[in-house]
């Protein structure tokens, strides 16, 4: 005859699976989430992944409530317009993710969405994680104390921002930047050149004006000068001008019928091949002068905002850097020329590239730069923010899953 069951074991509820609720915004988080899922499926192989998720998440097995598009919207008139559908997706996230309880959430980066859910969800218990930290160590520092009112952890791309985050008592690790682990240490130019039919000894200037139509409007005639300038002094440039998207190649191609240039070719993306096969990269500021390093590019980085935001940002003391762009940054100091608002000229643009074209020692010089900044950033970012994720888990994990709680 069996033992008789203990009634406590009898009355036990089945452990469940590991959950994990995540929420992406636009394709870039959806690929980040879908490289993280990966990580911790190999780390959790029963465990539940739902939230917000676009096609790569859906493809790693992410159970999708909403499509990861629902929370892509750019430009303060965009966002004003879609904010009481946003506030009513944000709620009922919140309501099913309470009643679902999650053993950890975690928000990839769509920072106005997701921080707030955070909190929300921190109140109830839940773990939250924040993956990639907003640009803290651009503006005002202190809101890295409000992010931690909504994050337990802050997963951090760039090494200068976990010590904001300790200033402030907030728990961050740099986990490395994906670009830098997807790109190789040596770009192959030679292959890049290839592959858009340029000789090998042209001399080509890749022109990056930006991925959205404001910025476009605001730099690409600025641009196409600069260029027009450089090709003066250059015979024979040969110009490459990626666009981001249709509407994008649309407003590209528009100003050049009204200025023409010789020698341009206007790509459909391709951003990166256009950089490595480029002797200089002319771009906007923001994570194309990252991906302009990382393929080991001389470049010369311009920007411009509405005249009223830049008197109400530096009216505000908003901005808490002399630096703006990434490689200026990461390097500490003023490796690449950065022409901002009124510096931005078309003069002033074309005497930074020719000095690029004119100088080929302080080209050299760059290389070993931009390759240590490169190695720096090369943590295995997917690995090291799924470690990250499965430290917060270990005491639930222990427990082969069951009720969310600190």
């Amino acid at each position: 005859m069996a033992d008789p069951v203990p009634p406590a074991a009898a009355n036990a509820a089945p452990a469940r699976p590991l959950r994990i609720a995540l929420v992406a915004g636009e394709a870039s988080g959806d690929l980040l989430g879908a490289a993280l899922v990966d990580e911790l499926r190999s780390r959790f192989p029963d465990g539940e992944f739902a939230g917000v998720a676009g096609p790569a998440m859906r493809a790693a097995g992410v159970d999708a409530w909403h499509d990861s598009s629902e929370l892509a919207v750019m430009g303060l008139v965009e966002v004003l317009r879609h904010l009481p559908r946003l506030l009513r997706l944000r709620g009922a996230l919140f309501r099913r993710f309470r009643d679902w309880r999650p053993d950890v959430f975690i928000g990839i980066d769509a920072p106005d969405f997701n921080l707030g859910l955070e909190r929300r969800l921190k109140a109830t218990g839940i773990r939250t994680v924040h993956y990639v930290s907003p640009s803290v160590w651009a503006w005002r520092q202190g809101r890295a104390a409000k992010i931690g009112r909504s994050a337990d952890r802050v997963l951090c791309l760039f090494p200068m921002e976990p010590p904001i985050y300790a200033a402030h008592g907030i728990e961050a690790r740099f986990v490395g930047h994906p670009l830098a682990d997807a790109l190789p240490l040596q770009p192959d130019r030679a292959a890049a050149r290839a592959r858009l039919g340029i000789a090998a000894g042209g001399e080509v200037l890749a022109v990056l004006p930006g991925s959205r139509l404001g910025e476009i409007r605001r730099l690409w005639p600025e641009f196409l000068e600069a260029a027009r300038l450089v090709a003066q002094r250059r015979p024979g440039l040969q110009l490459l001008v990626p666009a981001a998207t249709p509407g994008c190649r649309a407003a590209i191609e528009a100003t050049l019928a009204q200025a023409p240039l010789p020698a341009v070719r206007v790509l459909d993306g391709d951003a990166h091949t256009a950089m490595i096969a480029a002797d200089v990269v002319l771009l906007a500021s923001g994570t194309a002068a990252l991906e302009a390093m990382l393929a080991k590019r001389p470049m010369v980085v311009g920007y411009r905002i509405s005249a009223l935001t830049y008197r109400i940002v530096m009216a505000l003391g908003m901005l808490k850097v002399n630096r703006y762009s990434l490689p200026n940054v990461l390097a500490n100091e003023p490796v690449v020329p950065e022409l901002m608002q009124d510096q931005c000229t078309p003069d002033n643009l074309a005497a930074a590239l020719l000095h690029w074209f004119e100088d080929a020692d302080a080209v050299a010089t760059l290389q070993p730069r931009f390759q240590a900044i490169h190695t720096r950033l090369r943590r295995n970012a997917s690995a090291s923010a799924a470690d990250a994720v499965a430290e917060l888990l270990a005491p639930v994990a222990a427990g082969a899953g069951g009720e969310a709680g600190r």
